[in-house]
């Protein structure tokens, strides 16, 4: 079915015909006076029937001019669009301990950011219907993607992120701060925001603990995953002891975190452990909002406008733009 978004242009219609009966007419041109009766009846066309042709052609084309304007729209069928809604917000680790290596892949052996976009960029590619965002955090914790039901988008966005992008340090009560103001300014529905860190919280204005009551407060709540090998054991480089990963996992306040928002903590030592705290999470059972109908539109005010653009060409002086042939005697 066709309809004009915009059909008050329509009133547009009268103008032309206004301005010429308001307007002041032109001066008439002065006459010219042949020596000699010609009859020019019987070889070109009037004066008065070529401004008459002319005045058709212009109120065609106006008429054209105001149809596009009002935008002819063609609707298709109403299309059904599943919306779960809840709000998603997934928050990443890209402190420099992301980049160690200790996470068995199949048969090898990948750094914890490695593993973590390339089964996170899978979690997020599943969450058709859902509304999901990206923050990313280190000693600063910022946005990296918006709430969106582009979830393509947000997956590339985390394929494309990298280690140390926000500091070297990690800033976990800043991040959960940051991802539930953005969940907080949404309409009342179910908001989750899913927590990966591989350390203890080391930098931010914000404690964990503190940040977590307020996103209780703000009806988030908060799956926390700690990855990294479960391994403890103590790395010695140029005589200095460096903490196995284990040491620098915070496990209570991660768990503290989860039980205090109505979340879950989940251990992942690897890749394995990590893509089933992913399911476990991708299980949530989604609010009941119904179908959405969608409808699309197609835009059709370019044939109008073209019509209109074709019929006022017709109107220029081509024959003023030929050049002038000079006679010789």
């Amino acid at each position: 079915m066709t309809h004009f978004a915009w059909p008050w242009m329509f009133l547009l219609l009268p103008l032309p015909w206004l301005l010429r009966r308001l307007l002041p007419p032109a001066a008439p041109n002065a006459a010219l006076h042949l020596p000699h009766r010609v009859a020019l009846d019987n070889v070109v066309p009037t004066r008065a029937d070529v401004h008459r042709w002319r005045m058709w052609i212009a109120a065609l084309a106006w008429i054209f001019a105001v149809s596009a304007a009002a935008r002819p729209q063609q609707m298709a069928p109403p299309e059904s669009l599943t919306r779960s809604g809840r709000a998603l917000m997934l928050a990443v680790d890209v402190s420099g301990s992301m980049s160690i290596e200790d996470m068995p892949m199949g048969a090898q052996t990948v750094s914890r950011f490695a593993a973590v976009k390339a089964i996170a960029g899978d979690f997020i590619a599943r969450r058709q219907g859902d509304e999901v965002g990206l923050v990313l955090f280190g000693t600063h914790a910022y946005l990296l993607t918006p709430l969106t039901f582009d979830v393509a988008t947000v997956a590339k966005q985390l394929d494309g992120a990298a280690i140390g992008l926000a500091g070297r340090e990690t800033a976990l009560g800043d991040a959960i701060v940051l991802a539930t103001r953005h969940l907080a300014e949404l309409p009342a529905r179910s908001r989750v925001l899913v927590l990966l860190t591989d350390g203890v919280n080391t930098a931010g204005s914000v404690a964990p603990l503190d940040a977590a009551k307020l996103a209780a407060s703000a009806g988030v709540r908060i799956y926390t995953i700690g990855i990294g090998s479960a391994q403890s054991q103590s790395l010695s480089v140029f005589g200095m002891r460096i903490p196995g990963p284990d040491e620098d996992l915070d496990v209570s306040t991660l768990s503290a975190i989860a039980g205090d928002t109505g979340g879950k903590f989940f251990r992942a030592a690897d890749a394995d452990q990590l893509a089933d705290a992913y399911r476990s999470i991708d299980a949530l059972e989604p609010l009941a909002r119904g179908r959405l109908l969608l409808r699309p539109r197609e835009e059709l005010y370019p044939w109008p406008l073209g019509a209109a653009m074709l019929l006022a060409c017709s109107l220029l002086p081509w024959r003023t733009l030929r050049p002038r042939t000079k006679a010789f005697a």
